[in-house]
């Protein structure tokens, strides 16, 4: 059984072309998280500490892409912003409290709120502009 087919007047978003950078974005974006946390905490910069408190939220960032499958829909609000976003957050403090990191209520609080801003904005922003590029492509052919 195939998929109906969307009439011509309503483009789509070619979610080939958005794999790649929206994967690059979610992960420059938890590691920004992570080091503007460990700058308004006085914590240095350096690889490895930057690296031990980003990776519970890489993990969890990778786990929402699998479990999603975003890579069909990348700038998907719905059926993959909010799932990685969500994913992200739960694994990244099951795993800094596994791996002897720790977490706080106003932590968990501020890594939801950022990360939603971060990971759910840029979709915010970007998809409006790839579904009017995808119609002015439609419409030069």
């Amino acid at each position: 059984m195939t998929a109906p087919e969307r009439p011509a007047s309503v483009p789509t978003v070619d979610p080939g072309r958005w794999v790649f950078l929206s994967i690059v974005l979610d992960v420059v974006l938890v590691v920004l998280f992570t080091v503007i946390g460990r700058v308004s905490h006085g914590e240095n910069l350096a690889f490895g500490g930057v690296v031990q408190t980003a990776w519970p939220f890489l993990v969890g960032t990778l786990l929402g892409w699998l479990v999603t499958a975003a890579w069909r829909r990348p700038l998907s609000l719905v059926r993959s912003g909010i799932p990685i976003w969500l994913l992200t957050v739960i694994v990244g403090m099951v795993l800094r409290v596994v791996s002897s990191q720790g977490i706080a209520v106003s932590f968990v609080v501020v890594a939801t709120i950022v990360l939603g801003v971060f990971l759910l904005g840029w979709r915010a922003i970007v998809t409006p502009i790839a579904r009017r590029s995808a119609r002015r492509t439609a419409r030069s052919r």
